[in-house]
């Protein structure tokens, strides 16, 4: 089973490593990690992208909290929540095809943030699905490069929990 865990831990050197060297051993695959700045200052939150039974997501939790600079896990995976993740994407685009690209690129609400002369590179963000879909659609024009944030996720406030 998938999970997002929200990690609020002190904003000091070496914290991301402490916790991915807990995860690793104990076989746990990061598919996604993202880290930047909390509400509260000097606090930074961590969104980790794991897959796991409840038993072991349960041992994850334990164990991040052994670690001094953890304040708080939460497993948004058990609530509401908004997950989004950034995508830069470089595709192979002469004049000819730089209309063509741009509708593809539309109904995504994605944009257009560099041309070159013989490139585009498109940001978009959403859901890793949608953005999955978007780089399947720019393939056949030649993907020269793909940059992705991570998952990046926050739970629903209880007035849109139903949304």
């Amino acid at each position: 089973m998938r999970h997002v865990l929200s990690v609020l831990v002190n904003d000091q050197p070496r914290v991301l490593a402490r916790v991915t060297t807990l995860l690793g051993p104990r076989n746990f695959n990061i598919e996604s990690i993202s880290v930047g700045e909390s509400e509260v200052e000097g606090l930074s939150r961590m969104v980790i992208v794991t897959h796991g039974d409840e038993w072991a997501m349960e041992q994850v939790q334990k164990q991040l909290y052994k670690l001094v600079d953890v304040i708080k896990v939460n497993d948004l995976s058990d609530h509401p929540a908004v997950e989004r993740e950034l995508l830069l994407i470089k595709v192979g685009a002469g004049p000819t095809t730089r209309m063509e690209i741009s509708g593809v690129v539309e109904p995504f609400r994605a944009s257009v943030v560099d041309v070159g002369p013989n490139s585009m590179m498109v940001q978009a963000t959403g859901e890793r699905a949608k953005l999955d879909v978007l780089i399947e659609l720019l393939r056949p024009y030649g993907i020269k490069e793909i940059a992705r944030t991570g998952v990046t996720a926050l739970s629903r406030s209880m007035a849109h929990a139903s949304v």
